[in-house]
């Protein structure tokens, strides 16, 4: 490491401070603790998971998602701010981080992808919308008796107390709002958010000023910025219920690592290691818990900053986290007169940048099933517990893969004759499809498992029953990915039924993992491994001598160059005149030469 990489390191650092002091406070209060633990969340959990993560990049701590989690799983055990509801949220951090920590040693990162992104999406966006929801009270002044209930709960209310607005409050947060998004407009990387929170400082100490202005509440004293050493203690008749939610909670937390990570990782060209990214998110969050640290994972807010700010090394984030003691020693008076309307209006704008409406577009043009399944965690997130609508989100994208590869493509070929090689298309794409009136041929795109046998077998008996000629069936298998036991009964079933009426069953170029089940299943020799091609000409060439000479002499289709040239036209003849006058031209040249020797 050289003067200058540590140089660059610093002034990211110093960025990061910068950046997650106003986001510590208000992520705190979302997540209904005090504001102290939002700036405690980026200490120790920064450092740990700096020294044992796996990127280069990534900033951990607070996030928004996972303090509305914490908020939605905790508050039905304890009241917000209380001293048990403090102690559940750092035992079932801890808990989580022993989760992560378990995925990563075993090696099971894997498992994060059954949260489709469109979950993810949907979950993100609910969680933008509570945000702004539970921040919009505090942002016009209001005090609700329980701001932060279910959402129709809370709406509701707001809407009966919308006329006790406080003009002064709703007057510092606008400025707030204001100030936040203009220097985010100048420079990103700018502490755009730290220059709101100063604005709406300055506007509250101006109102205060005025003696016909109504108070504006303020956030109080900070404690000391070094977070202590401390055992939780937790009710223990509710820590049985910490068991789900700290499962949903892990999984939250690792797929926003996941999914962050890999966002950086693709700016920076590094390769991520997820397994050992969870070890390090694990590691921060069981420690963190010891130390008034509630959950952390990898910041997007600060881990693309620090990436633009020339970071070069973990380096940045330890000092991010050194930097931020130092400025919250020397910043305590100052922050304790923070107003909440302020950190009500940073909160708005998080809700605001979380919010991706144009993805929700993208996704309903692309894809109607992933857009299902967006939109209905998004409404599960609105309406029912957090941790449940994290589980309708996965199982939703689960049964959407199940559906959708228990249907796999089965297209009919027949020769493309606009082009002069040999080459078979789906007859669904030919204007004019001519196919051989004994043999069909079949692509299939998709594994051929058990939710998917049905399926594939009703296809194949509606063909039987479509075209009763086309005895013979040749399955271009290339694209038949995977196989079990109960597709190999399929195709051995299938093979029966052929020769039962009079055909047969052949295969194309199925892959080595299809042919390995085949052979320990036996279906290779009850099929004949005479059956099985790895070349579609030599396919065909094969197949045509087993077909009915009889249909071959009078077919019209000849779509196989083993079918030659179409039979000549009949003779049409007059009575009563010469044999020779009876051929029509056409038909006269279709005729072989005479024989010279025999004229």
């Amino acid at each position: 490491m050289t003067a200058r990489t540590v140089r660059a390191d610093a002034l990211a650092g110093l960025l990061g401070a910068l950046l997650v002091l106003p986001q510590g406070i208000a992520f705190a209060t979302l997540a209904g603790l005090p504001p102290q633990y939002g700036i405690f969340s980026a200490i120790v959990p920064t450092i740990v998971a700096a020294t044992f993560g796996s990127s280069l990049h990534v900033v951990s701590g607070p996030t928004n998602a996972n303090s509305l989690a914490i908020f939605a799983a905790i508050t039905p055990l304890a009241a917000a701010g209380s001293p048990d509801y403090i102690a559940l949220a750092l035992a079932v951090t801890i808990m989580v981080g022993i989760i992560q920590l378990s995925v990563g040693a075993f090696r099971l990162g894997s498992l994060t992808d059954f949260l489709s992104p469109s979950a993810l999406l949907g979950f993100t966006s609910g969680a933008a919308t509570l945000i702004a929801c539970y921040a919009l009270p505090a942002f016009l002044g209001v005090t609700l008796r329980n701001p932060h209930g279910p959402f129709g709960e809370v709406a509701a209310i707001f809407m009966r107390h919308a006329a006790e607005i406080n003009p002064s409050a709703a007057a510092v947060a606008a400025a707030t709002l204001a100030a936040t998004l203009g220097a985010r407009a100048i420079s990103r990387r700018s502490p755009f958010m730290l220059i709101g929170l100063a604005v709406g400082w300055a506007v509250s100490e101006a109102l205060a000023l005025w003696p016909a202005a109504p108070p504006v509440a303020v956030v109080g004293a900070i404690p000391a910025p070094l977070p202590a050493f401390a055992i939780p203690m937790p009710p223990l008749e509710a820590l049985p219920n910490l068991v789900p939610v700290a499962c949903a909670l892990a999984v939250i937390a690792l797929g926003q690592s996941v999914s962050i990570a890999k966002a950086v990782a693709g700016r920076s060209g590094q390769r991520i290691d997820v397994n050992r990214e969870f070890i390090g998110q694990g590691l921060s969050n069981i420690a963190g818990g010891f130390f008034s640290s509630y959950l952390s994972c990898g910041s997007l807010n600060r881990s693309v900053p620090n990436l633009e700010a020339g970071a070069r090394t973990p380096l940045a984030a330890i000092l991010s986290a050194l930097f931020l003691i130092a400025l919250v020693a020397v910043a305590t008076p100052v922050l304790r007169q923070i107003p909440t309307a302020a950190i009500a209006a940073l909160l708005i704008y998080t809700a605001w940048s979380l919010l991706d409406a144009r993805r929700f577009v993208e996704i309903a043009r692309i894809s109607r099933i992933e857009f299902a399944i967006a939109a209905t965690t998004f409404t599960a997130m609105l309406f029912v517990p957090f941790h449940v609508a994290i589980m309708v989100g996965a199982g939703f994208s689960l049964v959407a893969y199940l559906y959708r590869t228990s249907r796999p493509h089965i297209h009919a070929l027949a020769p493309d004759r606009s082009t002069k090689v040999g080459r078979f298309t789906a007859v669904d794409n030919l204007s004019d499809p001519v196919e051989c009136p004994q043999l069909k041929l079949l692509r299939i795109e998709g594994a051929t498992y058990f939710g998917a046998a049905q399926y594939v077998g009703d296809r194949l008996h509606e063909l039987r029953l479509r075209s009763p000629g086309q005895k013979h069936l040749l399955i271009m298998a290339k694209s038949m990915n995977f196989i079990d036991i109960a597709g190999a009964e399929l195709w051995e079933l299938e093979a029966t039924r052929r020769r039962l009426m009079g055909g047969d069953l052949y295969f194309h170029r199925p892959r080595q993992a299809v042919l390995d089940v085949w052979e320990k299943t036996r279906f290779v020799d009850r099929l004949g491994r005479d059956h099985i091609f790895d070349s579609k000409t030599d396919a065909i060439a094969t197949i045509y001598q087993r077909l009915d000479p009889k249909i071959c002499a009078t077919c019209t289709a000849r779509i196989f160059k083993e079918c030659g040239p179409a039979p000549a036209a009949p003779v049409a003849r007059e009575p009563g005149r010469a044999e020779a006058r009876a051929v029509s031209p056409a038909a006269a040249a279709a005729l072989p030469a005479a024989d010279p020797a025999r004229s």
